[in-house]
């Protein structure tokens, strides 16, 4: 889909998303005014701000500018603030989807503006900023992945949080579903452990969504309890004919959460998983290589 036809398509869904947040604009959602164009009623007005880089796994980026105006007999500032905490609260971390079946997120990133007065209208209005945030993978719960490590961490959670929920791997993909886990991979390391063998570190991110701030939150602090109380998961093997089938496991080192973090972009689980494994190549002195010895003929 082109980023003109998708942007109006976000555009549609948003306004019909605000009438009805705010009932008292009777509708009235529009565009930018034309030059000239004066505004009469209490209304909001929707812009297309910046652009900005693209997420590796939350997907095309892009901020709108929602202003909403009222009129001074009809509280001027003080309804602006009602009407602005009523979009922050219906919104942020809020996913829509529009009229092609695709999924967004929008978050709150604060007022661009001071509260002024604008000056064809005589209305009060302020600028609120939000991100849109739009998928570019299609994706299926529980993808595919040469990654073993990836796929234990989905198969678990979704075990432990059962099949109403939606587990994702690496990016969250279009068309995503709530509530829904993602994991995703933050960083790795390996650490000599003795001479012939290496401990592999790997630092994951969790994101929980969904549609209730209690449940995110108890789904997270859940997801981490039962981390540290199974302190280890088990690997089946998907290598090499060699290895293939074989069952490793990873050791949970640490695991903490942020209940405060932004559960679509940034995740609230951080979780550590180690593994020691054989260094390869690895000459093995000889000695240790003989159990026992029957003596000489």
């Amino acid at each position: 889909m082109s980023t003109g036809k998708m942007s109006k398509l976000i555009k549609k869904t948003l306004k019909q998303k605000l009438a009805v947040l705010v009932p008292d604009w009777d509708g009235r959602v529009l565009d930018v005014p034309a030059s000239g164009e004066v505004l009469v009623w209490p209304c909001a007005v929707v812009a297309f701000a910046e652009e900005v880089p693209k997420s590796a796994w939350a997907g095309y980026r892009r901020i709108i500018k929602i202003s909403p105006y009222a009129r001074p007999e009809d509280g001027g500032a003080e309804q602006v603030e009602a009407w602005s905490a009523l979009l922050i609260e219906g919104l942020h971390q809020v996913r829509l989807v529009d009229e092609a079946g695709e999924a967004f997120t929008c978050i709150y990133l604060g007022s661009s503006d001071s509260d002024r007065v604008d000056a064809g209208s005589g209305m009060f209005t302020r600028s609120l900023r939000f991100g849109v945030y739009i998928p570019e993978d299609s994706g299926v719960v529980l993808a595919e992945t040469g990654d073993a490590w990836l796929a234990t961490l989905q198969d678990w959670t979704q075990s432990e949080l059962g099949s109403n929920w939606s587990v994702y791997g690496d990016v969250w993909p279009g068309g995503y579903e709530m509530p829904s886990v993602l994991w995703r991979l933050a960083g790795c390391s390996t650490s000599v452990a003795g001479t012939s063998a290496l401990e592999v570190r790997q630092q994951w991110i969790g994101h929980v969504l969904t549609d209730h701030s209690m449940l995110t939150h108890q789904t997270v602090t859940r997801l981490v309890r039962q981390l540290a109380v199974q302190s280890r998961l088990a690997v089946t093997e998907t290598g090499g004919e060699e290895h293939q089938g074989n069952t490793r496991y990873i050791t949970v080192d640490e695991v903490t959460a942020d209940l405060q973090a932004d559960a679509y972009l940034n995740g609230q689980i951080r979780l550590t998983l180690q593994q020691r494994i054989r260094r390869p190549g690895t000459n093995v002195p000889f000695i240790r290589e003989i159990h026992h010895s029957k003596g000489m003929e």
